[in-house]
């Protein structure tokens, strides 16, 4: 049976200030779980309504449907939920595609995000300061477990683009088209706010502007969500590396 005050604390690990309190971050589902006790992440605590087959008895706590509801932060919770330790990990090195982002605030679309860094095998993300927190448990939900395998790292993104060994790109709308454009085999692809995009001090670091052109008849859509945004630049980034 849970405490009210292991209750308590879980509850307040939606808040970044508990999250960095505690040290502590919540990952739901056993299927999330398990990319987190298959990695580097070290588990605090495991609680679940059901046995965990990859996992010894003692290694988690059975606890009630309703006990889960109470600690979950889903409208419908998952079968488990773990308490994971703050990572204290520094930065890889800089090469090959690196994604930078600029004050990136919705967690569904920094979760995207990861998930793609994930599937095209990048390793880490840079974040600036004013992004929202990895660790927000919205976010980790949207990883879907990328977040087990990608780096997050927050730091001040004009200083560490100023400085960058590798090219800086940005979009713009009136950029050239990224289908006709030859892109750099390594290069920080800067992603902006989704209602202000790229600030201006970061978009006068960049080597390269680009757009993702319209092929409607209309031509009304003002813009693309900033995670397939994302997407469909870096689908066009490796392709061309691929034919090299």
């Amino acid at each position: 049976m849970l405490s009210s005050s292991k209750v308590k604390l879980i509850q307040s690990l939606n808040k970044k200030k508990y999250r960095q309190k505690y040290n502590l971050f919540v990952v739901e589902g056993i299927k999330n779980i398990k990319e987190f006790v298959f990695s580097n992440f070290l588990i605090s605590n495991i609680y679940t309504t059901e046995p965990i087959p990859f996992m010894q008895e003692y290694q988690y706590q059975i606890i009630s449907h309703e006990e889960l509801k109470k600690i979950s932060f889903l409208k419908n919770p998952h079968n488990a939920l773990a308490l994971v330790e703050l990572p204290d990990t520094l930065p890889h090195s800089i090469q090959g595609i690196q994604i930078a982002l600029d004050s990136i605030q919705d967690p569904g679309n920094l979760g995207t995000i990861i998930r793609l860094a994930d599937w095209y095998g990048i390793e880490q993300i840079f974040c600036s300061e004013t992004s929202v927190d990895v660790y927000n448990p919205k976010v980790v939900q949207a990883t879907m477990g990328s977040l087990a395998r990608v780096q997050v790292n927050y730091t001040d993104l004009k200083k560490l683009l100023t400085t960058s060994p590798i090219p800086v790109c940005t979009t713009d709308m009136d950029g050239e088209n990224i289908y006709t454009s030859c892109l750099p085999q390594e290069a920080f692809l800067v992603m902006g706010n989704e209602g202000n995009g790229i600030s201006e001090d970061i978009k006068s670091i960049s080597n390269l502007k680009f757009t993702i052109p319209r092929f409607g008849k209309k031509q009304k859509t003002e813009s693309l969500n900033v995670a397939i945004s994302t997407g469909i630049i870096l689908s066009e980034f490796f392709s061309q590396k691929e034919k090299i």
